[in-house]
């Protein structure tokens, strides 16, 4: 491998987002980051601000979904989720385009959408992911996400929610790069789950990825690279 174990452990977003994680899972997890020093945690909404108070001072950073897992809320609402977050200590937050527009051909409104929440978080200093669910897509419809991804200025385009009916595809993540310009990062969710498979990706320009099997991957990283395990 040509990088450190601190470049890969800063491409994993540890998500926490599975409905029927208990309150002692979601502490668990926030350890867990902190032990392996992730990029960040990506928590259930409710359980924001208090990830934020763990993992202050640590380098983790703090995250949360907006409009999630399908995107349908009106923007209203993703603004109000959105402006809670961020007042819970929210770093990055994860936002759901709206798929139902975008299908639709709704563009105007889907920029708009995304626009509201992008211009509240960039105005709090924070950042924002812009989740496609490309499983649903045309390959025409997830350009024109990056394009106007792309002219909002956004931090990341994401592949998925992890929830949908597929997952990161090589295709997908090249398009994604592809058509977005290099301020745009990409994120991959959905089957990232292995050291591998986290070098494949990376490898195609990806720069973050959501992992719920983060202890596995990157143990297998100190392995391959000669650095104890972590306790």
């Amino acid at each position: 491998m040509d990088c450190t174990y601190a470049d890969l452990a800063k491409m994993i977003d540890h998500s926490l987002l599975n409905p029927t994680l208990t309150q002692d899972l979601l502490e668990q997890g926030i350890q867990t980051a902190v032990r392996y020093d992730v990029a960040s945690v990506c928590i259930l909404p409710y359980y924001l601000r208090r990830s934020a108070e763990l993992l202050r001072g640590s380098g983790v950073k703090a995250s949360t979904t907006i409009g999630f897992p399908h995107g349908g809320h009106a923007t209203s609402v993703k603004v109000a989720e959105a402006r809670q977050a961020l007042d819970d200590g929210g770093e990055e937050l994860d936002f759901v385009v709206n798929l139902s527009q975008v299908l639709s051909g709704g563009w105007d409104y889907v920029r708009s959408d995304i626009k509201a929440v992008a211009d509240l978080t960039h105005a709090r200093r924070q950042r924002i992911k812009v989740i496609f669910e490309n499983c649903y897509l045309t390959d025409a419809q997830k350009v024109r996400l990056c394009e106007i991804c792309g002219e909002l200025r956004v931090d990341w385009v994401k592949t998925s929610t992890g929830y949908g009916s597929g997952g990161a595809t090589d295709e997908d993540l090249v398009l994604l790069r592809s058509h977005s310009p290099p301020h745009v990062q990409v994120k991959a969710a959905g089957g990232v789950r292995d050291l591998d498979r986290l070098l494949q990706v990376r490898a195609l320009g990806v720069t973050r990825v959501g992992c719920t099997r983060t202890a596995e991957v990157l143990e297998e990283a100190k392995r391959r690279l000669g650095i104890a395990p972590v306790r």
